[in-house]
């Protein structure tokens, strides 16, 4: 499966409110974008990160209906949150891939540098065959 994930370095907010912190993580991995007018992936997101603390994994239709959103809506970013390997579909329902925003970050950390690695082999084997 590919995983896609978008590393945007944003200027850090000096506003020590935990929602814009959580803004700026989700904003610095290319969560959420302008087109997002009422922030509905981001707050999928948050809604997934609650649950996944105490491991539950949650429906589309319960996500939709605490916030107030179409199924539509939150299947749609749902997909998106899949796409970048974050948040998996288990036994009916979604769950973030890991229980804890750190975990979160040390995953897509991890994912980045297994990445790098098989990129430097493969550019070692290029530069090799090109002398």
């Amino acid at each position: 499966m590919v995983q896609k994930i978008t590393i945007i370095h944003v200027r850090k907010s000096s506003d020590s409110n935990i929602n814009d912190k959580l803004q700026w993580i989700g904003n610095s991995l290319g969560l959420f974008n302008a087109r997002d007018k009422n922030q509905s992936c981001f707050r999928i997101f948050i809604v997934l990160l609650k649950h996944a603390r105490k491991a539950q994994i949650i429906s589309s239709d319960y996500i939709a209906e605490s916030l107030g959103l179409s199924r539509g809506t939150v299947v749609h970013h749902l997909d998106f949150l899949r796409g970048t390997g974050l948040v998996l579909r288990e036994k009916g329902g979604y769950i973030l891939r890991e229980n804890s925003l750190e975990g979160v970050l040390k995953f897509i950390k991890r994912d980045v540098a297994a990445t790098i690695d098989s990129m430097l082999d493969i550019a070692r084997e290029v530069d090799k065959k090109l002398g």
